[in-house]
């Protein structure tokens, strides 16, 4: 799992461009156009977010998870293309941003989806989070660790292997 840089713009436009429209759909709570897609995108702040992403062999992203930062929170969307799922792509994207955070001092994880994102909230679950569901939407709550010297470190050296397994 690598931190995408401002210069990864297209290849995240391309990602997500890549989900058929029902993953949209599961991914942004409606299945949105291209146009809305690029808008998305372009709005992404590479400064105060983070975005981690998940390349196949080929080196095009295969999943995405934005981490979009709050005042006692952060926010965070995931989305992994239909050939790499199950195969724990989602699971390492959300432990990944989960570390950022924490590293962050941010208290607290959210995620909101659909109900019927199977995968999300498998994730949700998994990872000990909080669901409080409210017709068809679920909210997930997780309260994060203090950041520590070695779960700092880990997050170092996770990005260095990251960026030479890339490379």
């Amino acid at each position: 799992v690598q931190r995408l840089s401002e210069g990864a713009r297209p290849a995240l436009a391309g990602h997500f461009l890549a989900l058929s429209a029902e993953d949209r759909r599961l991914r942004f709570g409606s299945s949105l156009a291209p146009e809305a897609i690029g808008g998305y995108v372009d709005k992404v702040d590479f400064e105060r977010d983070a975005v981690f992403g998940v390349h196949d062999d080929r080196l095009a992203l295969v999943g995405v998870a934005h981490l979009a930062f709050g005042e006692d929170l952060a926010e965070l969307g995931l989305s992994v293309l239909p050939a790499h799922r199950s195969r724990g792509t989602g699971s390492a994207l959300f432990a990944r941003a989960a570390a950022h955070a924490r590293n962050r001092f941010v208290p607290k994880l959210f995620m909101h989806c659909l109900t019927e994102n199977a995968a999300i909230m498998h994730i949700a679950r998994k990872s000990g989070m909080d669901i409080v569901v409210d017709a068809g939407d679920a909210d997930a709550h997780l309260e994060l660790s203090p950041a520590s010297p070695a779960s700092i470190t880990g997050e170092f050296v996770t990005d260095r292997f990251a960026l030479y397994d890339y490379a």
